[in-house]
Parts: structure tokens; C-alpha cells; sequence
């Protein structure tokens, strides 16, 4: 493929997702809130109707709260593609958000297949906070096309996403992610160049690197340092607490995986995740983590 073509915001009609995961369905359901003709892609039906079936229940939530019409959800559905035929549905797709496994092969090897199946104007994004786009931009001949796109989750809720371009990416590539978030509703935060954990993620590590460090010295138990993390700084919920809910498992791995960017041994994960993860106590999702969610 050697011809390019710019791509801005408003010519943007319809979003692919790749993966139905939690992360997946709750961005494509995003993108065809906000007006776009949208298709979610999984490998597996089972996957799409575990992703519908859950979408559904959200949706359906927000109309009997009132935060929604049903005429809006009516119309959203109308707009959203479930859909295991990956290749019909990217061939006429604007930009593709991939949200599948954290893997950097599999990753390297569907942008290539993205890159033939695409038209040429499309943009090809990468939900992953963990690997950076230029690892995978190689496998195309697209990389000024090619940037990280990271919704946090739930991705129906929190307002950020980071717009993180590789040494490759155009500006117009940058331009224009960032304004899809914008009209997605959310509030994006636009880096100037590509760091391992990104911005959030490295502010949240410190934080959780300063409280795994208290811990693991025996200064104060990790349920009074959530304490003051709620009470003092007015945080949601504390680093311990959140460690639980986003998986000890996705935590272990995230680090492994910016310790294989970076060589350094400060990446690796601390010991007493990596006891829990070696435990299969992965937080909320398995019934316990540093807390006991078994009832």
C-alpha cells in the first residue's frame, strides 16, 4: 500500500472495535452513542452476545434512571454491528480501535492484516496502555496512520483518553484521534511522544509503588493505607482496593510487559503481587485479591 490519504474528524462515519471484551464492547457502544456507525468484532459469537447481553443491561439501566431515552438507545443499536466477519467489516471502515489480547505479536500480526484489508485513509489505534504503537506500526506500511487510543474502564464512564502518537505518526493521524475523542464525549489528553504506561498509568504506578513499599516494610497495613488514600485525598477508592478491581492478574502483567520494554529490574512487579498472582487471587473477578469478595 503506498498511498496515503488524510482522514479529519468529520469525515469519520464509521468505527470498527476488534475485541469484545469488556474494554471493546464498551468503546464501540461509546462510538455509536456518539452518532457513528459502529462494528464490534470478536472471533467468537459467544463473545459478541456475552458483549451484547451486558451492553443491553447498562443501557436499559440508564433508561430507567432517566439518563437516557429509549429513543436514543433505540437508535444506538440501530447503528452498532455485532459482527465475527472482520474483514467485510473494516473494508469500509474510517478508524479501527483494537481491543484484543495484550499480546505484542498477535497485535503486530492484525495491523498487518489491517493494513491490507483498510482502505487507505483509515487509522489504525491501539486501545493497549501497555504497548507502545510504535512496536507495532512496523508491521505496516502505515506507521504515520498508526497511534495508541486508550479509554480507561468502564470506558461508558471515565471521560479519559490518551492520544499517544509513535515517532511516525502524522500530526493529521494526532489531529484527528484526538477530535474523535472529543466528539465521543470524552477529554483527551494528547501526549507528545510515546512512554511505556503513558500518563495516568505512571502516576497511578507511583502511587501504587509508594503504598506497596509502606507495606512491604510493615510501616501500616495495606487496609489503613486505602483508608487515607480515600480520606486524606479524597481518592474513590484506595490503590490497594483498585489493584483488586482492575485484576492482580492485569496489574502482574502490566508490569512484566514494561519491564520487556525497558530492561529495567524497577519494572518488574513487586513480590507480594506477584505471591497473589502466582495464588490465582486476581482480585474481585476470582472472589479474592488483598480483599476476600467471597460471600
Amino acid at each position: 500500500m503506498t498511498e496515503t490519504q488524510s482522514t479529519t474528524a468529520s469525515e469519520i462515519n464509521r468505527v470498527s472495535v476488534i475485541g469484545a471484551g469488556t474494554m471493546g464492547a464498551q468503546i464501540a457502544m461509546v462510538a455509536a452513542l456518539a452518532g457513528f456507525s459502529t462494528d464490534l468484532i470478536d472471533i467468537k459469537e459467544q463473545q459478541l452476545e456475552q458483549a451484547r447481553t451486558s451492553l443491553a443491561k447498562r443501557l436499559d439501566r440508564d433508561v430507567q434512571k432517566g439518563r437516557r431515552s429509549q429513543d436514543e438507545v433505540d437508535a444506538t443499536w440501530d447503528r452498532m454491528n455485532l459482527t465475527t466477519d472482520r474483514d467485510a467489516a473494516v473494508k469500509q471502515s474510517d478508524f479501527v480501535i483494537e481491543a484484543a489480547v495484550e499480546d505484542l505479536g498477535i497485535k503486530k500480526s492484525l495491523f498487518s492484516e489491517l493494513d491490507e484489508l483498510c482502505p487507505p485513509h483509515t487509522i489504525l489505534a491501539t486501545n493497549s496502555s501497555n504497548i507502545v504503537s510504535s512496536r507495532i506500526a512496523e508491521a505496516t506500511n502505515r506507521p504515520e496512520k498508526v497511534c495508541n487510543m486508550h479509554f480507561f474502564n468502564p470506558a461508558l464512564v471515565m471521560k479519559c483518553v490518551e492520544v499517544v502518537p509513535n515517532p511516525q505518526t502524522s500530526s493529521e493521524t494526532v489531529a484527528t484521534t484526538t477530535a474523535l475523542a472529543e466528539a465521543m464525549g470524552k477529554d483527551p489528553v494528547q501526549l507528545h511522544k510515546e512512554v511505556p504506561g503513558f500518563v495516568a498509568n505512571r502516576l497511578l504506578n507511583a502511587l501504587r509503588k509508594e503504598a506497596l513499599d509502606l507495606y512491604n516494610k510493615g510501616i501500616v497495613d495495606f487496609q489503613d493505607i486505602d483508608t487515607a488514600a480515600k480520606t486524606a485525598l479524597g481518592h474513590p477508592m484506595g490503590p490497594f482496593e483498585l489493584m483488586d478491581l482492575v485484576g492482580i492478574d492485569v496489574v502482574y502483567l502490566i508490569r512484566l510487559a514494561e519491564y520487556e520494554q525497558t530492561g529495567d529490574p524497577a519494572s518488574l512487579p513487586d513480590p507480594a503481587v506477584k505471591e497473589l498472582y502466582e495464588a490465582g487471587r486476581y482480585g474481585r473477578k476470582s472472589g479474592h485479591g488483598w480483599y476476600s469478595y467471597e460471600s
